[in-house]
């Protein structure tokens, strides 16, 4: 088989190629529910890094939770791309990633504030704070990139 042209050619091998075979979804509901798995995955990349930078690397967990939130939306931008949103309503994709980031940073805002109130004053372990703050922004993310970027056929 002949590897797909495109953004998806890089992941038409390995432990990606899953991804590239499915088509983005085409209704609201189908970006939502796979807008949800690549939360999931993000979310994955993003709690690890929180844990190994605050454990290992001792760095504070507002600093740990900045870093890893950021590496979560780029890979949530990657897999959004491929799996999740077709149409989009920006041609430009440099103004689509400004968007992406912009809205990325307002959750990175949120996260920072959620972990704190939780952590600090709410006495929750960091890291159960990062599941709670995580769950919130999701639908913060979800819908801002929805209206601002992407639209469904249907």
């Amino acid at each position: 088989m002949k590897p797909r042209a495109g953004p998806g050619a890089f992941f038409s091998h390995g432990p990606c190629t899953f991804l590239v075979r499915l088509k983005p979804a085409t209704t609201t509901s189908g970006q939502l529910l796979r807008s949800t798995g690549v939360s999931l995955i993000a979310f994955s990349v993003d709690f690890g890094i929180l844990a190994f930078l605050t454990e290992v690397g001792r760095l504070h967990y507002l600093l740990s939770g900045g870093i890893s939130f950021l590496l979560g939306t780029a890979v949530s931008y990657v897999l959004s791309l491929l799996w999740v949103f077709e149409d989009r309503r920006i041609a430009s994709r440099g103004l689509e990633y400004v968007l992406f980031v912009l809205v990325g940073v307002v959750g990175l805002g949120m996260n920072e504030a959620l972990l704190w109130v939780l952590t600090e004053p709410l006495r929750i372990f960091y890291l159960g704070s990062k599941v709670i703050a995580a769950s919130l922004i999701f639908f913060w993310n979800f819908s801002a990139r929805k209206y601002l970027l992407f639209r469904a056929r249907r």
